[in-house]
C-alpha cells in the first residue's frame, strides 16, 4: 500500500480511501519440531541483529512454546502459548553475511523501511512479522516491555510520524485508532477515550462511531506498518519465542545486551529448583524455597523502582492530625501499568524553578475508585512543615520507596523453621515437610453446644467442621463460595480460646480478610486486638477501634501517657527525651495489651512484627490460606504453633507470583494446596446460602464433585421487585452473545470489547 498515504500534520492524507480497509494476515508453515530443534542448537548467533555492524544470516525456526509474561493482570496472553514456525527450507546467501542499517528489526533483521518501527521508549525498531509468535514484532516487544509509543520510519510512506491522538496527544498506541474523514482522504488519528467516546461536534468532519483501533489482530494495520515480503521472512532470524522473552528480560538490565550475552548467560543453572512434595528436612525446604523468594523480590523491587512518574500536577491540603496530603492522578495506574495500595510508601519530588528542589516521603491512604481518579498520600511529619512546597502544583515526581519488610520476614520464617526447634512441634514439623506421622490423640473436651453468641447457628457440615478441628492438630477446612467459611473460622476460634486457654493468632494474607473475620470474632465476646502495619494505622478500617495502637490511645488507666499524648496533639512533636519516654510507654501499653487479649489477628506478613516476636501461640488459624504463598504461611506458623487450621479452597483464586520463573518453578502453589495433594483431606463445607441454585449447579458438579447443597430456596433468590426479561422466568441466568471486536487494553496485556461493555451498562 505504498504511496497510498501522505503525511499532513497530524492528520494522514488518503489517495485512496479503500487503503484504509486493506489487511494481510501472514501464515505459517508446520515444520518437524524436533528436526528443528537440533539444527537450532547447531547453529551459532553470535552476532544480534541490534549490533553495530550488524549482520544477517539465516535461521531455522525453533517451535517453543511461546509464554507471554501477562505481568499487569490474570488475563490470556496476547502471544497464544505455541504457534509452529516456518519449515527449515529457507536458503542462506552466498555471501553468508550482509551488514544490516540500524532500523533493522532487533528481533529477526527485517529492515523495510515501510514494514519498521521504533519503540520511543528504548529506540529499537522492529517489524511486523510474526515469525515464531501470533503477535507481529513491534506488538510483541511493546507488551513485554511495557513500552506505548512508537514512530514509523521517515523512508516510510507517511514519514517519522509519531503515533498520537490528534485531540489530546496520547501516544499510548494500545489506546489509539482512527477515523476516516467525510471526505475519505484524511484519517484522524483518536484515543478511544477520552476523545473517540466523546459525541461527535458538528464542527467536526469526523464520525467518531466510525472509530477503529490501529492494532488488530495483534499487529498494526498493513497501512501503517506493512508486511514484510515472503522473500523478506524467509531469509530474516527466526529466534524461537523462549529466545526473545529471555532476550527481552536481558534489555530490562542492559539496553545494550545482544543475543551472544543471551547465549553466555543460558544454561540449566538459570533455572531455579522447583518445589517439591516432600523434603528430606527443614534445610532443604529453605534452600528450595530461599532462592524462589528471593527472585520475586528482586523482580518486585525492579517492577516498583520502574515505575517512576514524572510532570504530576499535586493538589495539597491538610488531614485531621495535621499532616500534608499530596493528591495527583497517575497515568501509569489508569493504563494498568502499576499496582498501588493503600499503605504502600511513596516519594514525591518538586523539580520545579519556582523554589529549591524538595522531596517527601508519605503513604498512600487513598486510591482511586469511583468517586475520583485520585491518589493520596499522607507525608511523614518529619522535619519543618514549612519547607512542604504547598504553593506549587506543577513539576513534581512520584517514585515508589521499595520495602523488603515481606520478603524478609519469609526468609526469617524458613530460618527459623530450620534453626529452632520449638518453632513449631514436632507434628506440624514432619507434616510440613511431607513426612507420614501419626497424629497422637487430642485430649479435648467437646463443648456440648458448638454455636456461640453473636454468630448464626451452624448447619451440620459446619458443625463436623468444628468438631473435627477441635481434635486433630493439623486440619483444612474447603469453604466453597457463601458456605460461610467465615462464621465456621470464628466459631472455631471461639472455642479453641475457651478450650485451649492459650491466645489463638488468627491470620490471612490479605487486610481485607483479616478485618472481615476480626470483626466476626469480637462479636462472640473474646478479648480481639487487630495489629496493623505502623503505615497503615492511618487508614479507614471498620475494625478500627480494635486496633492495637487505637487501644493504646484509647487507655485512661496510663496517665502519663495521657499526657504525652496530648502534649504531641498540641505542639505536634515532643522533645528528644520526652520522644525517648513516650516510646517506651507505648512499647509498654501495647506489651500489655497484647498479653491479655484471647485472639491476635493480623495478616500473614503481620506476624513477623517485632512486637509479636516474643508471644508464643499455640494455635494458628489461617483463613483465605489457598491465596497465600507457601513462604508467607510460614510467617505466622513458626511462632510455635502446636495446632494449625488452614481455612480456604484451592478451587477457587492461588497466590498471585509476579515473576513468572518463580511462579514456574512453584511458588504459586499454596501450602493448602500441596498438603492437599499429599492426602490430607480437607473438610468441605457443603451448604451455600449465595447463589441462586440454578447458579450453583455449575460450580457444583464441576469443581465439588455435586456436593454442594442449597441453603437458599429459588423464591428467596429472585428479584420481584426487578422487572428483567429472563428467557426462563423462575431462572435468573442466560448466556447474551455479543459480536463487537475485542481490542487490546490500554496496558497492552489484556483485552476490552467496548459492545459488550454498552450493553451491559
Amino acid at each position: 500500500m505504498e504511496g497510498a498515504f501522505t503525511h499532513l500534520g497530524n492528520h494522514l492524507i488518503s489517495d485512496s480511501a479503500s487503503a484504509i480497509n486493506a489487511g494481510d494476515d501472514l501464515s505459517t508453515i508446520d515444520a518437524d519440531e524436533a528436526a528443528l530443534d537440533r539444527e537450532y542448537q547447531n547453529r551459532n548467533l553470535n552476532q544480534p541483529p541490534q549490533a553495530r555492524p550488524r549482520r544477517r544470516r539465516a535461521r531455522d525456526n525453533d517451535d517453543e512454546s511461546d509464554i507471554f509474561p501477562d505481568e499487569d493482570d490474570d488475563a490470556d496472553s496476547l502471544v497464544s502459548h505455541q504457534i509452529n514456525g516456518q519449515n527449515g527450507h529457507h536458503h542462506q546467501d552466498d555471501e553468508h553475511e550482509i551488514e544490516l542499517p540500524t532500523h533493522a528489526c532487533a528481533y529477526c533483521g527485517i529492515h523495510n523501511e515501510s514494514s519498521v518501527a521504533k519503540c520511543l521508549s528504548c529506540n529499537k525498531w522492529f517489524c511486523s512479522a510474526r515469525g515464531n509468535t501470533s503477535s507481529s514484532h513491534i506488538i510483541n516487544h511493546l507488551v513485554r516491555a511495557r513500552h506505548k509509543e512508537v514512530q514509523l520510519h521517515p523512508a516510510s510512506a507517511l514519514g517519522d510520524t509519531v503515533l498520537e491522538c490528534y485531540n489530546c496527544g496520547t501516544k499510548n498506541v494500545f489506546l489509539l485508532g482512527f477515523i476516516p474523514a467525510k471526505s475519505d482522504t484524511v484519517v484522524v488519528l483518536l484515543c478511544r477515550q477520552p476523545c473517540a467516546a466523546m459525541p461527535s461536534s458538528k464542527d467536526m468532519n469526523w464520525d467518531t462511531s466510525r472509530w477503529q483501533p490501529l492494532i488488530e489482530d495483534r499487529s498494526f494495520l498493513p497501512w501503517l506498518v506493512g508486511p514484510p515480503t515472503d522473500q523478506e521472512q524467509m531469509r530474516a532470524r527466526h529466534l524461537p519465542p523462549q529466545m526473545i522473552a529471555k532476550l527481552e528480560e536481558l534489555w530490562k538490565d542492559n539496553q545494550q545486551a545482544t543475543i551472544a550475552d543471551l547465549e553466555k548467560g543460558a544454561g540449566v543453572d538459570d533455572e531455579p529448583a522447583p518445589v517439591l512434595l516432600r523434603y528430606d528436612d527443614a534445610y532443604q525446604y529453605q534452600n528450595v524455597f530461599g532462592p524462589l523468594v528471593k527472585i520475586e523480590a528482586d523482580y518486585d523491587r525492579k517492577l516498583k523502582e520502574s515505575q517512576s512518574q514524572d510532570g504530576l500536577i499535586v493538589r495539597w491540603d491538610f488531614a485531621l492530625n495535621n499532616k500534608h496530603l499530596a493528591s495527583f492522578v497517575l497515568p501509569k495506574l489508569e493504563m494498568g501499568d502499576v499496582k498501588l495500595a493503600v499503605g504502600d510508601e511513596m516519594r514525591l519530588r518538586y523539580t520545579g524553578e519556582l523554589r529549591p528542589h524538595w522531596e517527601g516521603v508519605g503513604y498512600v491512604i487513598k486510591i482511586p475508585n469511583n468517586q475520583s481518579d485520585e491518589v493520596t498520600i499522607e507525608l511523614r511529619s518529619k522535619g519543618d512543615h514549612k519547607s512542604v512546597p504547598t504553593e506549587c502544583t506543577h513539576n513534581f515526581s512520584a517514585d515508589y520507596v521499595w520495602k523488603a519488610t515481606s520478603f524478609d520476614r519469609m526468609q526469617h520464617a524458613m530460618k527459623t523453621f530450620a534453626i529452632d526447634e520449638m518453632s513449631v512441634s514436632g507434628y506440624i514439623f514432619h507434616r510440613l515437610l511431607g513426612h507420614e506421622v501419626a497424629a497422637a490423640p487430642m485430649k479435648t473436651q467437646l463443648p456440648r453446644k458448638f454455636s456461640v453468641p453473636g454468630l448464626p447457628e451452624l448447619n451440620s457440615s459446619q458443625i463436623n467442621a468444628v468438631k473435627s478441628v477441635l481434635q486433630k492438630p493439623l486440619s483444612l477446612i474447603q469453604g466453597p463460595p457463601g458456605t460461610g467459611k467465615t462464621v465456621t473460622s470464628a466459631t472455631i476460634i471461639y472455642h479453641l480460646a475457651k478450650l485451649n486457654g492459650g491466645q489463638v493468632l488468627v491470620c490471612a494474607p490479605s487486610n481485607v480478610a483479616v478485618d472481615q473475620l476480626c470483626e466476626r470474632i469480637h462479636r462472640t465476646g473474646l478479648k480481639t486486638v487487630r495489629v496493623t502495619a505502623k503505615s497503615r494505622e492511618d487508614v479507614e478500617s471498620p475494625v478500627g477501634f480494635l486496633s492495637l495502637h487505637e487501644q493504646v490511645r484509647m487507655n485512661d488507666t496510663n496517665v502519663e501517657l495521657n499526657k504525652l499524648n496530648q502534649l504531641k496533639a498540641e505542639l505536634g512533636e515532643l522533645s528528644s527525651q520526652d520522644e525517648k519516654k513516650y516510646k517506651q510507654l507505648v512499647r509498654n501499653a501495647e506489651r500489655e495489651i497484647l498479653s491479655n487479649a484471647d485472639v491476635i489477628c493480623c495478616t500473614c506478613v503481620g506476624a513477623g512484627d517485632p512486637r509479636l516476636a516474643k508471644l508464643k501461640f499455640r494455635t494458628v488459624l489461617i483463613d483465605e490460606s489457598t491465596q497465600s504463598a507457601e513462604p508467607e504461611c510460614m510467617i505466622p506458623l513458626v511462632l510455635g504453633c502446636k495446632q494449625v487450621v488452614l481455612v480456604g479452597d484451592h478451587q477457587q483464586l492461588g497466590p498471585v507470583i509476579m515473576n513468572k520463573q518463580a511462579a514456574k518453578a512453584g511458588l504459586n502453589q499454596s501450602l493448602f494446596e500441596r498438603l492437599v495433594i499429599l492426602g490430607c483431606a480437607p473438610i468441605r463445607l457443603q451448604v451455600q446460602y449465595r447463589m441462586h441454585p440454578c447458579l450453583s449447579e455449575f460450580p457444583s458438579n464441576m469443581f465439588y464433585e455435586g456436593s454442594l447443597q442449597n441453603g437458599v430456596t429459588m423464591h428467596q433468590r429472585l428479584r420481584r421487585d426487578v422487572d428483567f426479561p429472563w428467557p426462563v422466568a423462575d431462572s435468573p441466568m442466560m448466556f447474551w452473545s455479543n459480536l463487537g471486536n475485542e481490542e487490546i487494553s490500554a496496558s497492552g496485556t489484556s483485552y476490552l470489547n467496548r459492545t459488550e461493555a454498552q450493553n451491559v451498562e
